[in-house]
């Protein structure tokens, strides 16, 4: 995890993904608080392409900090607010 490098952007999205609902519309397909956004729409708020979005999305998961689901052809990712904490009570310990 502490690898990857640190991006303001990165630290946007686990931002605006804290309460999706009040920085992302509605979608057509799965909910936002539950199931999580899609690329698209980050895409669309960072004002990036699509390819640009994904690979924040990639990095952030493979740390673990987001969960990705699969509803139909779509991958939905939302924070992993318990290993969120981990890392945060990890840090706040001094390591």
């Amino acid at each position: 995890m502490l690898r990857v490098p640190v991006s303001e952007r990165r630290m946007d999205i686990l931002e605006w993904l804290r309460d999706p609902a009040a920085h992302f519309p509605p979608q057509r397909h799965g909910d936002l608080v539950e199931d999580g956004v899609t690329p698209a729409a980050l895409a669309t708020k960072l004002g990036v392409s699509r390819a640009v979005a994904r690979t924040h999305l990639d990095l952030l998961t493979g740390v673990g900090l987001l969960r990705a689901k699969r509803i139909r052809r779509r991958t939905f990712y939302r924070r992993d607010e318990y290993r969120i904490a981990e890392v945060s009570r990890f840090f706040e310990k001094g390591w």
